[in-house]
């Protein structure tokens, strides 16, 4: 009988338990029905550190669905840089868990420098956006490349501003860009050993023939009878076009490959070009060169004078300008400076309308200084005239110049 009643009086307290259980069950199971058809747009999770947000699916499900599918970053983070949301691509892309990455601070993710960058971006953000280029940090120590574009959320009754973020990984377009630099400089390099080759073929070949034809053609009109006064006329005509020939070649191969850059340096050479240049044009050109104390490495040189001539060929057909100062100086680096007084253009006008159709001027010129470590600015206003300028820094060996 006391067994009997003993587990009679224990019945009870399964069932409560059982009950609990149930219910507790029953709840999960409600959460994750609610969670899965996106009718749950926040919960608040108790952990060690205190309760952590978790923006989870949003009330919006297709909407929900769209930005989980997309190949780029998405999150939303307050004012104090908590990331409220973050989808699947975003933490793939800083190889960190999800869980890990929602209710945490977008802080770790930047470097000193790019957090300073984004708090002043979203004091100023407006309805328009930002954009701005990071390098994020992973969660296994590499760094990622990324673009952030940046646009204020609506409140929608919160005291706290939200921001969204999409974040682009730039790691391709990077690699694409150096791949694309690389082969550009290989094209450059190919092409100059070419202009070398022809340059040398002009004035070893062409150039001697002509010479050795006006030399004949001029012995030949000596032997002409003076009464034969017209046929003189014609030669003398003959033999000042032959003459100009020879030294329009000889111009043609200096420009293809200057040996007074590589013999003299590259103040001579610029000195060289601007002469012509002035003389064949009538343009008034002022060149100042400061005493260089070092020279660049003869890339370096190659680059500033090819970027001049460019420059120049761009006045000739396109500045209709009447004066153009070129200047060369050296601090910690060698500065190149180009302006004239023509009609002037709108660089991002220009840039987009000649994109893919040849348009390789600018394109050159800029390259031509990225391929030596300088950096290209142009700066020009419609009826203002242009600058251009070009800075190269000295490496550690350059060599003074006697």
């Amino acid at each position: 009988m006391k067994t009997t009643r003993h587990q009679s009086s224990s019945r009870p307290a399964p069932s409560r338990e059982l009950v609990e259980l149930r219910v507790r069950l029953a709840e999960a199971e409600e959460t994750l029905r609610a969670i899965h058809t996106g009718e749950v747009d926040t919960v608040v999770v108790a952990g060690k550190q205190g309760p952590q947000v978790f923006t989870l699916k949003g009330a919006e499900h297709a909407y929900r669905m769209l930005i989980e599918s997309m190949n780029e970053g998405a999150l939303t983070i307050t004012a104090d840089k908590t990331i409220l949301y973050a989808n699947q691509c975003f933490a793939r892309m800083v190889k960190c868990p999800l869980e890990q990455v929602t209710g945490s601070s977008f802080r770790r993710f930047l470097s000193a420098a790019d957090r300073a960058t984004l708090r002043a971006l979203l004091k100023r953000a407006d309805k328009s956006g930002s954009k701005i280029q990071v390098r994020l940090k992973a969660g296994d120590g590499s760094q990622i490349p990324a673009h952030l574009s940046i646009r204020p959320l609506a409140k929608n009754g919160s005291k706290s501003a939200t921001f969204g973020i999409v974040v682009t990984d730039m790691t391709e377009t990077r690699r694409n860009e150096e791949m694309l630099r690389a082969l550009t400089h290989r094209v450059v390099q190919v092409q100059e050993a070419e202009r070398g080759r022809v340059a040398l073929e002009l004035h070893d070949n062409i150039t001697q023939h002509l010479c050795a034809v006006l030399v004949r053609w001029q012995a030949l009109a000596n032997k002409l009878p003076a009464r034969e006064k017209a046929s003189r006329g014609e030669v003398i005509i003959l033999s000042k076009m032959l003459g100009q020939t020879v030294d329009e070649v000889q111009r043609i191969a200096r420009n293809l490959r200057p040996s007074v850059l590589d013999e003299l340096g590259l103040v001579h050479a610029l000195r060289a070009t601007c002469t012509e240049f002035a003389d064949r044009t009538g343009v008034s050109l002022k060149l100042a060169c400061k005493p260089l104390t070092a020279r660049l490495p003869a890339e370096g040189e190659l680059a500033l004078y090819r970027i001049l001539q460019n420059a120049l060929e761009n006045v000739e057909k396109h500045a209709r300008a009447r004066h153009v100062t070129v200047c060369l100086r050296q601090r910690a680096f060698i500065q190149l400076t180009i302006n004239d007084d023509g009609i002037g253009f709108d660089p991002e006008h220009h840039a987009a309308k000649r994109k893919g159709k040849g348009g390789l001027g600018l394109l050159s010129m800029r390259e031509r200084a990225t391929y030596v470590g300088g950096a290209f600015k142009i700066k020009s206003v419609r009826g203002a005239g242009t600058k251009i300028e070009v800075l190269i820094p000295l490496p550690p060996g350059a060599l003074a110049v006697n």
